[in-house]
């Protein structure tokens, strides 16, 4: 009695969420439009039509946080937010500043650590360090 042998389609590559960065991967429900899926998330999808400025607030922030610390020197997100912020209204900005260093890891520009060692930014929880590759 022969075997049936079924091919299984190939999976299209991970992508990343255009706000936040996390690791978006591929799903059945998304196959007729996964060219079309930009966020992980309908909460990400709301912020993405809100903050833009923000965003790019916090994403120049960082960069220039890293361009003045050097090479192999770290910036906490919550330093990002309280620059951006100021001392009264930094705590909110604290994890879109982690979604802005989670964007600079996408774009090749900078790496998350946790205890020194490089870590996965989609999965990465508790405190966290950026430095530039």
């Amino acid at each position: 009695m022969p075997t049936r042998r079924t091919t299984r389609a190939a999976t299209p590559a991970a992508k990343d969420c255009a706000v936040c960065g996390r690791t978006i991967t591929w799903r059945k429900k998304w196959e007729r439009d996964w060219d079309a899926v930009k966020y992980c998330s309908d909460a990400c999808r709301r912020r993405a039509r809100s903050s833009k400025d923000l965003d790019a607030d916090l994403e120049a922030t960082l960069r220039r946080l890293l361009d003045e610390r050097g090479p192999s020197k770290t910036v906490c997100p919550s330093e990002v937010a309280r620059a951006v912020g100021g001392d009264d209204d930094w705590r909110g900005l604290v994890e879109p500043a982690r979604s802005a260093a989670r964007r600079l890891v996408a774009a090749g520009e900078a790496e998350i650590t946790q205890g020194g060692r490089v870590v996965d930014p989609s999965t990465a929880k508790g405190p966290i360090r950026v430095r530039r590759r």
